[in-house]
């Protein structure tokens, strides 16, 4: 299928398609005229990179993990990558929820003194 089908089909805009396939996260074989050629796979696929993407997990996290995924069994198997990515998100949004009590904390603080 052409990318406009594959857009249509996964409701994924084009322009995001070829985001993700400069990113790495797809691989389109090409016609002998240069069109890109999607598979049926490739509309699970970039359904869960938009959803992986969503949860917070960058592009890069999502390429080291994309390899979980078991396209003919259409299920998640966390493995390795998958963990080590994970993990890394959510040192960030640790530090990032410590951020924000830090400045809910001095803003209390500010409403005190008056």
């Amino acid at each position: 299928m052409k990318i406009g089908e594959l857009s249509k089909l996964s409701q994924i805009s084009i322009r995001m398609l070829r985001y993700y396939e400069e990113a790495g996260l797809l691989s389109p074989k090409r016609t002998v005229s240069g069109y890109r050629q999607f598979e049926i796979e490739d509309i699970d696929r970039v359904k869960l990179i938009h959803k992986l993407n969503n949860a917070g997990l960058t592009l890069k996290v999502i390429r080291k993990i994309l390899p979980c995924w078991q396209y003919q069994n259409k299920k998640f198997s966390p493995c390795k990558e998958f963990k080590i990515g994970l993990n890394e998100i959510l040192l960030k949004l640790d530090e990032q929820i410590q951020l924000l009590q830090q400045s809910r904390s001095h803003l209390i603080t500010l409403l005190e003194e008056n």
